[in-house]
This record gives structure tokens, C-alpha cells and sequence, in this order.
């Protein structure tokens, strides 16, 4: 163990997810023999800390018994992820710990089925010794993703997509073999259930640093089955709107907050299981989509994204006509209640892609500012009358003349031709 392991052994594992310290349950419900592996013990390593607990352990015999035992013993919550393979989880409110028989007759060939070398060291929290020998330490000082074999690569192709996931989210760069490797299989990704090749592209979607490799994952063939017709045109876009989403952060808070809500109807997701869909994260993957409606949402069924995300997305892609016209900086009131109209809550995906494809920034600052006013009758109507009102004023029966009236008032508000009940009751007398 060299001197920087060493380093590591005495004074950063004390404070990381590696000490029992930190566990939600007492060491002295593993084995001797238990040993953490995976992302725990590589964020570890990186000095990588998270609220949420994402505990993997490997036994060489009784791990989902162990998981019982524990779960039991704390209340904690209990599934057997995979029966034949030997692998529960124990749920605790602040992470979850998975347990899983070892794969083959040793831990070094366990680890030695794993993806990425950076992912195959393991720690055993008795001894407090670490077995790395894939030398995935040496590649975490030097920043990069190596792969263990190409075998494994090929004996679940999800790999494939999740080392551009991995290299984003830990600011690595791919070993050129493994790059090559990956470019080599990359058709094997079309093999893969849409919910997980999803989810890791969920990953890339949610941050900046994950822009840039979802181009490569593109140039590299990965994406060509499930994403058709991303172009350059459209990668550049979305790092487009990387930039203004800075320049938003910085300057424009109080829109910001409104583009980081999690987007309603659409999987909540913790930092260790998945990204959180945002209003950012829904105009980026309309971005990568084609502009004819149908196949867009074609596209987005394939991957399997839920009812929600896929009526947004949707939205947004109908509503770039009108983003490209050259009249929507001279947009009658009328036209932008209309507008406001046909997009309700999904305006501020719609508002950021405008910036992001250079519309005025005045243009965009007036309907945000709308927006931003939940008292505006053009972007937020109210009714001024209800149709009881009506009937009872104008003394005409229920049909759907009611409803009309009542969308004609709403409109006329918005035109700032009334702005009280007296004169509501009135313009709609002049309809009749």
C-alpha cells in the first residue's frame, strides 16, 4: 500500500462513508469477511461526500440473510433484489445498503467481473485494508475511466452509456482503449430495456458537465438508435443553454427558481439513484428531439418517460414555431394570451430554449416578467365572472354560449378592454 493509500486509510475514510461511523446500523452485524465495493469506496477515495448513504456490499456466503437480520433487528425496510444471484436491500431513511453474494471463489474475482477499475476496489471496514488488484487507485489520482475487460463491457452493454455518466459526474476522462471498446459495441446498447439506457441519460442530462459527453456519446454511435435525430445543430443547443442557465443562475434569480422546479408528474429521484427533471432538463431533451410533434413523442414513449414528461416535452417542441417567428417581438396582448394559452406551466422551458436560440433577450424578459406575475391577466387569467354570474346578469339559460362568454371576457381582460365585474357583465352583453 503506497504512502497517499496510507494517507487515505488514517485520516479521510475516519469522516467518509467507509467509517461504520456513519452507517445507519453497527458493524457488528457483518461478517468478518464482509467488504464494501463500488461507488463507495471510489467517492471515498475522491474525497466525495453525499447526504445519502449508498452502501454495496459483497459476502462470500449469507448476504441476504445478513440483510435480514439487519433490517429486522432496526425495522428498516427489506426486498431481495435478485433472488438467483443472491442480492437484498436494506432501506433506511438516510440511504440504503445493498447486500450480495460474492461472484466467484474469491473477492478478487468478484471484482474482477466489475465494469470500471475505479469501481473495483474494495474495503474491508474490520481490518481497514483495501484490495486493488485492478490498480483502479492509480486511475482515480490520474483522473480517468479504464475498463476492467471488454467482456464485461459486452456482458451488459449499459455499461457502455454509464461510463460517459461516470466520466461526467466525476470530471474523468476515458481511457482511449476504453473509448475504443465502447465505440466497437456501442450497437449493443439497443439491446438494453429504454428504462435504464433512460436513466443514464437522465444523469447527462441534469448538469452541465454531462453536455459534452453526451455529444461524444453521440459521435461514438451510442445514442444513434435512441435519439436518431440529435444533430450537431441540436447538441450545440443544449450547450447553449448550459451558458444562459449560468447567466440566469447569476443574474435573473428569481427565474431561476422558477426553471429549477422539479417538474411536476415526473419520478422524484434522490443524487444517488437518478437526476431530478427540471424545466432546464425538459428543454435540453426537446432539444434532442425532432421538431414534428409526433415523432418526437415517438421517441420519447421508446425511452419510456412518463405521461408527463413527454405532454412537456411535447409542448415545447409545438411552441418553437412560434419562437422562430419574426412577429413575437411585436405580439399583440391578444397573441400573447394566446400564446400563454396553449403552453400553461411549461413557459419556462419554452422561455430558456428562446434565449438559448438568441430571441431578443427584451422579447423573452417581457413574457417572463408576465409569467413572474401571478396577478398579470394575460400570462395568469382569472375569471371575473363564473358562469352563474352570467346567467343570472344577462338572464340566459345554461348551453355552451356560457363558456364562450366566459373565454371571450377572459380574453378581453387580458386586452385590458375591462377590468371589473360592471364592465364584464356589460362586454358580454354586447356579444349577445
Amino acid at each position: 500500500m503506497n504512502l497517499q493509500l496510507e494517507h487515505y486509510r488514517n485520516v479521510a475514510l475516519v469522516s467518509s462513508a467507509l467509517s461504520p461511523e456513519t452507517w445507519p446500523f453497527s458493524l457488528k452485524w457483518l461478517p468478518d469477511s464482509a467488504c464494501l465495493v463500488g461507488g463507495t469506496v471510489r467517492d471515498a477515495l475522491l474525497d466525495r461526500h453525499s447526504e445519502y448513504l449508498d452502501l454495496d456490499f459483497v459476502l462470500p456466503s449469507g448476504a441476504v440473510e445478513t440483510a435480514q437480520a439487519i433490517a429486522r433487528h432496526y425495522r428498516a425496510g427489506f426486498v431481495v433484489l435478485d433472488a438467483e444471484r443472491q442480492i437484498a436491500r436494506v432501506v433506511f431513511e438516510q440511504g440504503t445498503a445493498d447486500f450480495a453474494q460474492q461472484v466467484g471463489a474469491t473477492l478478487e474475482d468478484d471484482l474482477r467481473r466489475r465494469d470500471f477499475t475505479v469501481n473495483a476496489i474494495a474495503y474491508n471496514p474490520h481490518t481497514k485494508d483495501l484490495l486493488d488488484p485492478l490498480h483502479g487507485y492509480e486511475d482515480l489520482q490520474r483522473k480517468r475511466l479504464r475498463m476492467v475487460s471488454i467482456e464485461n463491457l459486452a456482458e451488459d452493454p449499459l455499461r457502455l452509456l454509464r461510463a460517459y455518466r461516470q466520466a461526467a459526474q466525476l470530471g474523468f476522462s476515458l481511457e482511449p482503449e476504453t473509448q475504443q471498446a465502447i465505440r466497437h459495441l456501442a450497437p449493443n446498447l439497443s439491446k438494453i430495456a429504454a428504462e435504464r439506457v433512460q436513466s443514464e441519460l437522465n444523469y447527462l442530462l441534469g448538469s452541465a458537465r454531462g453536455t459534452g459527453w453526451i455529444k461524444t456519446a453521440c459521435e461514438d454511435g451510442l445514442l444513434q438508435d435512441w435519439l436518431p435525430s440529435a444533430t450537431i445543430e441540436h447538441l450545440t443547443q443544449v450547450g447553449a443553454i448550459d451558458d444562459v442557465t449560468v447567466h440566469i443562475q447569476e443574474n435573473w434569480t428569481e427565474f431561476w427558481s422558477e426553471l429549477s422546479r422539479t417538474v411536476r408528474g415526473t419520478p422524484q429521484a434522490s443524487e444517488a439513484k437518478g437526476s431530478v427533471r427540471t424545466w432546464v432538463t425538459i428543454a435540453k431533451l426537446a432539444s434532442l428531439l425532432p421538431e414534428d410533434p409526433a415523432l418526437a413523442e415517438a421517441q420519447l414513449w421508446r425511452l419510456k418517460y412518463s405521461r408527463a414528461e413527454i405532454q412537456a416535452v411535447s409542448t415545447v417542441v409545438k411552441a418553437l414555431p412560434h419562437l422562430r417567428s419574426p412577429e413575437i417581438s411585436n405580439w399583440s396582448r391578444a397573441e400573447q394570451y394566446q400564446f400563454f394559452q396553449s403552453i400553461g406551466a411549461v413557459f419556462p422551458a419554452i422561455a430558456l430554449l428562446g434565449l438559448a436560440m438568441r430571441i431578443p433577450v427584451e422579447t423573452v424578459r417581457r413574457l417572463v416578467d408576465r409569467f413572474l406575475d401571478p396577478t398579470d391577466p394575460v400570462a395568469h387569467p382569472h375569471p371575473i365572472l363564473t358562469g352563474q354570474d352570467l346567467m343570472t346578469g344577462l338572464r340566459i339559460p345554461p348551453s355552451p354560449q356560457i363558456g364562450r362568454l366566459l373565454a371571450a371576457l377572459q380574453l378581453a381582460r387580458a386586452e385590458g378592454k375591462i377590468t371589473n365585474r360592471e364592465e364584464a357583465l356589460a362586454f358580454a352583453q354586447t356579444l349577445l
